[in-house]
């Protein structure tokens, strides 16, 4: 997808018409909370001032059944009762339909009205059994480039350009009072269903977008890059705010976690973050990762990590790695323990990220690279992102900084009016919560000055 630069710049006075509306209403302070992320949680002095979160995830199949199985089959990882519990009275709490590499449901949901309405009905029947405040739908990515791109080429999504913003509006419909929200692709490839031709529909049927202003670079790439920098998000944001989105109804999206990526072998990328050789990290055959890539989470475990316990035992279900007492080692065909917590010996498994401590491993060691990276990173001032390139294991390091998420309130949350921010996810920041507490205060400072303003 290709934006002018004259509509772009129309984007900026679209953001700044917004303003009075934004301060209408109270900026939003989200967070994902996903089931993958639970062992240590904030306290209630750090989660005071998120307004939502979103519980993720809900598989999209589930409500691609006939009508009124909505709820079947779907039970929320922890109770809703127990989550509002974490945060301030009043807090909404939602549930995110999807994510990476679940597109099934959303296809088949959105072909034919019966079908929509079928979806739509299921949404609402498992939004009322178990309380939920809102809907997120994190189709990715309506229209093609999904993580099923190579087994589902976009050729044959083409109609879901069409159906997408067709099965939003049912299932807005279904929900209401509830409100609903989108995650959308910050990779301008990626949005190819938002379209100048359906984009009011997309933008009309929702109550918020959540613009996922991370993973710029993915492993499809074969360059660096920053994942999550300054001028990428707000590059984002404004494609959508050309496309006719409003301002308030946006919310940027921070990363609780940073990226690497293994480059070329005997380049030297010590010169910047931008352009320099990365090894592929997709297999071109099937898209299935090589293990030359991947994310490594804010949380205590990886910014302070204990050694390995020494009693481990053989796994006898296939789980290893941090959190548990199973190493890969004795299994014959399955010696690698990957970043992920499963023994295995795919390239993935043996690879970038590997947990040496629990199997063998033939990639570089991320854990040891990620605590220097955090330690030797430096910040790219012109672009606005943090980087460090890790010349003794060839790793490039992309990652946020306190520093870089009180730069994007100013320069791309406040400065385009936006209704919000989200952050992905609460539970991979419990090193310190250095993050959340900045983007809380990030909150509570633009909406002091919306105030003052009315």
């Amino acid at each position: 997808m290709k934006i002018s630069s004259s509509v772009l710049a129309g984007a900026v006075a679209l953001g700044a018409a917004a303003d009075a509306k934004c301060a209408q209403q109270q900026m939003r302070n989200i967070v994902y909370f996903d089931q993958y992320h639970t062992a240590i949680l904030p306290p209630r002095e750090v989660t005071t001032g998120i307004t939502h979160v979103v519980m993720a995830f809900a598989n999209s199949s589930l409500f691609a059944a006939p009508a009124g199985n909505g709820s079947k089959g779907y039970e929320p990882f922890m109770d809703v009762s127990k989550v509002r519990a974490m945060f301030d009275n009043g807090t909404q709490v939602g549930v995110a339909i999807g994510g990476w590499g679940d597109t099934a449901g959303f296809s088949e949901g959105a072909k034919t009205e019966t079908s929509r309405k079928n979806y739509a009905k299921n949404v609402a029947t498992m939004a009322t059994k178990f309380g939920f405040d809102f809907i997120d739908c994190d189709w990715e990515y309506p229209g093609g480039n999904g993580a099923d791109y190579k087994q589902i080429p976009n050729s044959q999504k083409v109609d879901e350009i069409t159906t997408f913003p067709l099965l939003l509006q049912e299932i807005k419909t279904a929900i209401q009072p509830r409100g609903l929200s989108i995650a959308v692709p910050a990779k301008a490839g990626d949005m190819i269903a938002y379209t100048a031709e359906h984009a009011s529909a997309i933008f009309g049927a929702v109550d918020m977008v959540n613009v996922m202003s991370y993973d710029i670079i993915n492993r499809r790439d074969n360059a660096t890059a920053h994942h999550t920098d300054v001028v990428g998000s707000l590059r984002a944001v404004d494609a959508y705010l050309a496309l006719g989105c409003p301002a308030a109804k946006v919310n940027l999206g921070l990363a609780f976690y940073a990226k690497y990526f293994q480059t070329a072998k005997g380049v030297d990328c010590s010169g910047g973050p931008v352009g320099c050789p990365i090894l592929p990290a997709e297999n071109a055959t099937d898209g299935s990762d090589l293990g030359t890539s991947g994310a490594i989470t804010f949380e205590l475990a990886n910014v302070s990590p204990p050694p390995p316990p020494s009693n481990l035992t053989t796994s006898k279900d296939s789980s290893c790695g941090k959190g548990t007492f199973n190493t890969c080692s004795g299994l014959a065909d399955a010696g690698c323990c990957s970043q992920y917590g499963f023994c295995g010996a795919t390239p993935a498994h043996c690879g970038a990220g590997c947990q040496a401590g629990f199997g063998t491993c033939t990639g570089p060691q991320i854990g040891a690279s990620f605590v220097s990276a955090l330690k030797e990173s430096k910040t790219d001032e012109v672009l606005g992102g943090q980087w460090w390139w890790d010349a003794s294991n060839e790793l490039f390091w992309t990652l946020d900084t306190v520093p870089l998420i009180q730069r994007k309130f100013k320069d791309i949350v406040a400065a385009r009016g936006l209704g919000g921010v989200f952050a992905w996810s609460l539970g991979e920041d419990s090193y310190d919560w250095s993050h959340l507490k900045v983007m809380t205060a990030g909150v509570k400072g633009l909406s002091k000055k919306t105030s003052s303003k009315k």
